[in-house]
This record gives structure tokens, sequence and C-alpha cells, in this order.
């Protein structure tokens, strides 16, 4: 298998990076031999996301070499309380101590903005891992704002956006114009949630390195089916065309 590498581009930034959603070990294989960077385990694909249990992911790390990251998120909202929050500490630790690289989490207050407290304790108290804030910005009263405080928290190196809470087929022209005008946005962001491949190459070309695929690796876009490798490798293949054809590259 060949895995691209995230390192600098000659030209134009970094190579893409592929997340592929799991939701058990034998969603693995697929992900892996089609070519995925790295893998993001939860524990239910309806709801925006959930965790899993710490021996899934477990099973996960042991099935690949890949980066893996889980979601720390305990109930269908994009709020916590301080009885969750030290359950998400909890399952936090316990999700590293059996290989994951990082987490994904992201919680707004009742006035939906960030809720920047809870985000920078969680990443304190997890000894500053690396971590992506997912898609409760899309959910935010104002985005401008949101991505305004993100940008000050300790291991955050991505935001899973798709622009709009109503998916990327309704958000993907504001993804686009706010990598174009902001640098910073389009090294942070990480777009899914409905991604499309028509929407692939725009993004490159205004920046975006960082993709998540989840239902569309899968065939018939169902869970009942396991991520399947030639699913992934048709996106590793769009993302590195997109990326060759933005920086001027031949293509094959």
């Amino acid at each position: 298998m060949s895995i691209v590498s995230t390192d600098q581009v000659p030209g134009h930034g970094p190579a893409p990076l592929l997340e592929v959603v799991v939701l058990h070990p034998r969603d693995v294989a697929g992900a892996h031999d089609g070519g995925a960077d790295r893998i993001f385990v939860v524990d239910d694909l309806g709801l925006d996301g959930l965790s899993a249990e710490p021996s899934v992911v477990s099973a996960v790390c042991k099935e690949t070499d890949l980066p893996v990251r889980a979601m720390l998120r305990l109930n269908d909202t994009f709020t916590t309380t301080g009885g969750e929050l030290t359950r998400l500490v909890g399952l936090g630790e316990d999700y590293l101590a059996v290989g994951a690289e990082g987490v994904s989490f992201g919680f707004l207050t009742s006035d939906l903005t960030v809720d920047v407290e809870v985000c920078a304790h969680l990443a304190d108290a997890l000894g500053v891992v690396p971590w992506t804030f997912h898609r409760a910005i899309d959910a935010s009263l104002e985005t401008s704002l949101a991505w305004r405080q993100l940008r000050g928290l300790p291991g955050l190196d991505a935001v899973l956006s798709a622009g709009s809470s109503r998916g990327m087929g309704s958000g993907h022209e504001e993804l686009t114009d706010r990598a174009v005008s902001d640098a910073g946005v389009a090294d942070l962001l990480m777009a899914g949630g409905g991604l499309r491949g028509e929407h692939v190459p725009w993004l490159v070309r205004a920046g975006v390195h960082q993709f998540q695929v989840a239902s569309t690796v899968r065939p018939g876009g169902t869970k009942k089916a396991h991520v399947d490798a030639g699913h992934v490798r048709a996106w590793r293949m769009l993302l590195d065309d997109a990326a060759d054809r933005a920086a001027g590259r031949p293509t094959g």
C-alpha cells in the first residue's frame, strides 16, 4: 500500500490528508488498503459521531499502523455537563492508553459560541495531544467568531466542517470562500460531512488539505457495509489528482 505523505509539497503546501471514519476493526483493512492517511473511530454515523468503547478503539489500533483518532462525545448535542466532562477525560485517557494518536471533540455554550473553557480543559487534561474540533462549528451562531475562538486552543490541528449544519451540499461555497480569504482557516479546515467529488478541486485550490469521508466509502452508503478499499482508493486518487492540478504538476 502506498500512503501519501502529508509532508510539504513543493510549491503548494501539504499533500492532501485523507481521514476515513470507521465503526469497528472490520472497517480498518478497507481504509488501510485504499490509501487512508488516518483513521477516525466513532460509535454511530447517524448522530455526527459518538464515543466508541475503549475496547473498540484498542481493536482498531491493533489492526493498523496508521494514526488513529477517536470521538469524545457522549450525547447527540454539542453541549456537555460537568459530570460528562469527567467521563470524557477518562475516555480520552483510555483511548490514548490503547494506542490512539489523538481525539476529536467540540462543544458549544448555550449561546452557540465555542465553549472555549470546556475545550481547553479537555485539551489540557489529555496532555495537549493533537485533536480535531468536529462539526459543532457548523451549529455555531457566528462562524467567523467561532474560527477566531478556536485558533488559540492548545493542540488543535483540524476543524471538521461542512460549512453548514445541512452538510456540504449547502455549505461548500461558504467553506471555499472562507479558505480562500484566510490561509489560517485553510490550514486548519478538514472538509467533511456530505463531501462529494465535485467539491474537491475547488477546496484544494483554496488551500484546503484535510478531508474526511464516512458513508461514501461504504458500498451503498450504509453503515451495514464495511469500508471498501476500492471506494477509499477512488477518493485517494481524486485528492492526489486535484493537488497535482492545483500545483501545476503533470497528472497520470
